[in-house]
C-alpha cells in the first residue's frame, strides 16, 4: 500500500473518529448561544425536566389498559402537545434556579455547584413524587389532576389515611426515595462539565429578562383546550401536564356559567323548561321561573315513612340484574325482583357530592363545585325540608366524619337531623377505617334512631350514605367470601351484604310495612371512557322496595338523579311547592326521557340516543350516545343543545341569585 493511500485512509479515519460533523458542530454552536457559559445548566435540567414528564405520559397511557389512546395517531398528537404543555410548565421551575445561577458571581463555580446540587436532590424528590401522585390518582379518576385533587389538599388527613390503607406505603416510599436518587445522580453527571462557565453582564442581563418574561408568556399562550385533539377523552388526558393541569383547577374550579359557557335568550331558555316541567302537570300557580311552581298530588297521601340509602360508588354492572355473571349482589338483585327496578338511571356526576346535591336539591350539576361545598348553600329548599313541611323530621346518616366535603354544614343548614361517626359509641363500631365505620355499623345507628322516632309517632324521612365500597376496600372478616382488603369485587359484595343485612334487622321493626325504602347509587366507580361523558360511566341502580305498598316491575325510562326525589314525592301522592328541576318518573318521566351528568367542567345531556356537551369558551359538541362519534347538526342537534343550556343555563342563575331558597309556606295535603 502507497503512502498516498496511507494517508488517505487516515483522512477518512480522522473524519469519522476525530471530527465534529458539520451538523452537530452547528446545534452545538446554536447551543451555545442560546446558553452561553454555565446557563448550560438550564438546558440540562430544562431536557430532565421534559423527559421525565414524557415517560409519564407514557408510562399513563401503558397503565390506562386501553389500546385506544396508544395508537399512533393519538399518541404522536398527545406526546407533541404534552411536550408543549411541559416546556411551559418547565419554565416555572427554571425561572429560580436561572436567577441563582445568574446572580452567582464569576469564578466560584465550586461552590455554586454544592448549593444547586443541595436544591436538586429535594426538586428531583418533588418531580418523582408527583409522577407517583400521577398514577395513583389516574388509577381513581382516569384523569390528570384536576380540581379533585385541589379539593383533596383540604381533607389531607382522609386522603392520606386512604392512600396508606390502600397501599404498601414502605415500598412505595421506597420506590420514590430509590427512583429520585437515581435521577439526582443522573443529573449530576450531566451538569458535571457547566459548574464553572462565566458569564458576561449582558450574558446575564438578557438571559434574567428572558426567565421572568418565559412564565408570564406562558400564562398567556397554554390554553386548556390544546388537550382536546381528538374524540378519545383519554387521549387527551394524556396530553395534559399534571402540574399546569393542577394550577388551572385550582385558578377556575368555581365557574360562572354565563360568562364562560354557551347561552341563549332567556325567554327562549325559560320556554324549553316550562315546556319540560310546567307542562307535564296541573299548577296552581306559576312564577316567572318555570322550576317554580306547585305540584298537585293525584290522590290520598300516603305518610309512609322513607329510608334512603345512597351506595358509595355502586355501578349498575355490578349487579346480575344488568348482566353480571360474578354474583356480587345477591340482595341487591334481590331486593330488585321484589321491588321496582329502573333501569336506565344515569349519575349526575363522579363524585359522592354530586350524588348529594341531586338527591337532595334535584338541580343539574352546575360547573365547578357542587352547591354541597359552595358558599350561601342554606335554606334551600331539599327534599328533607318538604318532609320537614309534611310533619315528618328529616335525618342524615353518615359513616364518617361529616366535616367531609361540607356535609354537616349542608344538610345542617337545610333541615336535616345530621348524625355521623361522633355518635356512634366505641362498641357500636366493629370495623373502620380512614373513611368511616363499616356499612353493618352505619345501618345499626340508623336503625336506633328511626326506632326512636317511632316510638314517640314521629315519621321519618331517613337519607343514609355509605362509605365501605372505596378504596382500600376493608371491612369486617367473615362477612362474605372474599377477604377484606382484595380489591373493588369485596367492596362490592360486603356493602350488598350489609345491605340486605339491614333489610332483615328492620323487617322485624314496627315501623317496617309503613316504610319505604330507596336505594340509588352515589356515582359508579369508575371515570374511564373514550367519551367526555361516557354512559356506561354515570349508569347507577334505583330501587323501590315497599312489599306492602309498591309491586315489583321494571321501569326502563331514560332519567337522571335528580328525578328521584320527586319520584319519591309523586308515589306518596304529596303537594308540595317545588323548585326542583327533576321531574316524577313514573308520572312525567316517559313523555320526557333525557339524563343530565356532568364531568369535571363539562356538563351535559343525554337524549334522543346523542349527548350533548357543554364546556368552557362556549364550546359545544354533539355525540351519539353509542358510538362516540359526531352527531349530524341537524334539527335534533339544534334542540337539544338549546334544551341542554337551558337546564344550566337557568340553574345556575337560579342559585346565583338566591332563587332555589326554600319559600315562606309550602301546600300541604
Amino acid at each position: 500500500m502507497g503512502g498516498g493511500e496511507i494517508k488517505l485512509i487516515r483522512t477518512k479515519y480522522n473524519t469519522i473518529h476525530h471530527r465534529t460533523p458539520t451538523s452537530i458542530y452547528c446545534s452545538s454552536a446554536m447551543l451555545n448561544r442560546l446558553f452561553p457559559g454555565r446557563l448550560r445548566i438550564l438546558w440540562v435540567l430544562l431536557v430532565f425536566y421534559i423527559s421525565v414528564n414524557g415517560l409519564v405520559r407514557i408510562g399513563l397511557g401503558v397503565y390506562n389498559g386501553e389500546s385506544s389512546p396508544l395508537m399512533p395517531w393519538r399518541l404522536i398528537p398527545a406526546l407533541l402537545i404534552g411536550l408543549g404543555f411541559d416546556i411551559g410548565t418547565a419554565f416555572f421551575f427554571l425561572a429560580p434556579l436561572g436567577l441563582l445561577v445568574l446572580a452567582w458571581p464569576n469564578g466560584s463555580g465550586k461552590i455554586l455547584r454544592i448549593v444547586l446540587l443541595a436544591l436538586l436532590l429535594p426538586l428531583c424528590g418533588i418531580i418523582v413524587f408527583v409522577g407517583f401522585s400521577e398514577f395513583t390518582f389516574w388509577n381513581e379518576f382516569a384523569a390528570r389532576f384536576n380540581f379533585i385533587a385541589v379539593e383533596y389538599l383540604i381533607y389531607t388527613n382522609e386522603v392520606i389515611g386512604n392512600i396508606r390503607e390502600s397501599y404498601n406505603m414502605p415500598l412505595l416510599l421506597s420506590g420514590v426515595v430509590v427512583v429520585t436518587l437515581g435521577l439526582w445522580w443522573c443529573l449530576v453527571r450531566a451538569l458535571r462539565q457547566h459548574w464553572s462557565g462565566s458569564l458576561s453582564r449582558k450574558h446575564r442581563a438578557i438571559a434574567i429578562l428572558v426567565l421572568l418574561a418565559l412564565p408570564v408568556l406562558t400564562v398567556y399562550t397554554l390554553d386548556e383546550r390544546f388537550k382536546e385533539f381528538s374524540s378519545d377523552a383519554q387521549a387527551n388526558e394524556l396530553a395534559g401536564n399534571g402540574y399546569y393541569d393542577f394550577w388551572h383547577a385550582f385558578w377556575s374550579n368555581e365557574i360562572d356559567y354565563e360568562r364562560y359557557y354557551r347561552v341563549i335568550p332567556r325567554q327562549t331558555a325559560v320556554g324549553r323548561l316550562t315546556r319540560k316541567l310546567i307542562g307535564q302537570r296541573p299548577t296552581v300557580t306559576l312564577s316567572q321561573q318555570p322550576f317554580d311552581h306547585d305540584i298537585i298530588g293525584t290522590g290520598a297521601p300516603k305518610r309512609l315513612n322513607v329510608v334512603l340509602i345512597s351506595v358509595e360508588s355502586f355501578s349498575a354492572e355490578f349487579m346480575t340484574a344488568f348482566g353480571n355473571k360474578q354474583g356480587l349482589t345477591p340482595n341487591m338483585d334481590r331486593l330488585a325482583k321484589e321491588g321496582l327496578l329502573f333501569t336506565q338511571i344515569y349519575a349526575t356526576g363522579t363524585r359522592t357530592v354530586r350524588g348529594l346535591e341531586a338527591l337532595a336539591l334535584s338541580v343539574p350539576p352546575t360547573p365547578g363545585h357542587s352547591i354541597v361545598k359552595r358558599p350561601n348553600n342554606d335554606q334551600l329548599l331539599t327534599v328533607g325540608e318538604i318532609f320537614n313541611e309534611k310533619g315528618y323530621e328529616s335525618l342524615y346518616l353518615y359513616g364518617g366524619y361529616g366535616y367531609f366535603d361540607n356535609m354537616n354544614t349542608f344538610f345542617s343548614g337545610n333541615g336535616y337531623t345530621v348524625l355521623d361517626r361522633t355518635a356512634l359509641k366505641a362498641e357500636d363500631i366493629h370495623f373502620e377505617n380512614i373513611w368511616g365505620v363499616a356499612d353493618e355499623d352505619l345501618f345499626t345507628l340508623a336503625l336506633r334512631q328511626l326506632d326512636q322516632r317511632n316510638a314517640v309517632a314521629k315519621p321519618f324521612f331517613a337519607h343514609i350514605m355509605t362509605t365501605s365500597n372505596h378504596r382500600p376496600f376493608t371491612y369486617p372478616e367473615g362477612r362474605i367470601d372474599i377477604p377484606s382488603k382484595s380489591g373493588r369485587d369485596g367492596g362490592v359484595k360486603y356493602t350488598d351484604w350489609a345491605i340486605g343485612n339491614f333489610i332483615e334487622r328492620a323487617k322485624t321493626k314496627p315501623w317496617f310495612d309503613n316504610t319505604l325504602f330507596v336505594i340509588v347509587a352515589d356515582h359508579t366507580h369508575t371515570g374511564r371512557g373514550k367519551q367526555e361523558l361516557p354512559l356506561k360511566n354515570y349508569h347507577i341502580p334505583l330501587v323501590f322496595y315497599a312489599p306492602a305498598h309498591v309491586k315489583p316491575a321494571q321501569i326502563a325510562t331514560i332519567a337522571s338523579q335528580i328525578d328521584v326525589a320527586p319520584t319519591i314525592l309523586g308515589l306518596l301522592n304529596f303537594s308540595y311547592k317545588s323548585k326542583f328541576f327533576g321531574h316524577d318518573i313514573l308520572r312525567d318521566g316517559p313523555a320526557h326521557q333525557r339524563a343530565l351528568m356532568a364531568n369535571y367542567q363539562t356538563v351535559g345531556l343525554y337524549e334522543s340516543g346523542r349527548v350533548v356537551e357543554l364546556k368552557p369558551k362556549g364550546r359545544v359538541r354533539i355525540v351519539e350516545a353509542d358510538s362516540g362519534r359526531e352527531a349530524p347538526k341537524d334539527e335534533l342537534s339544534k334542540n337539544l343543545v338549546e334544551e341542554a343550556i337551558s337546564y344550566y343555563q337557568l340553574s345556575s342563575e337560579a342559585y346565583r341569585q338566591g332563587n332555589l331558597r326554600k319559600p315562606a309556606t309550602t301546600v300541604r295535603p
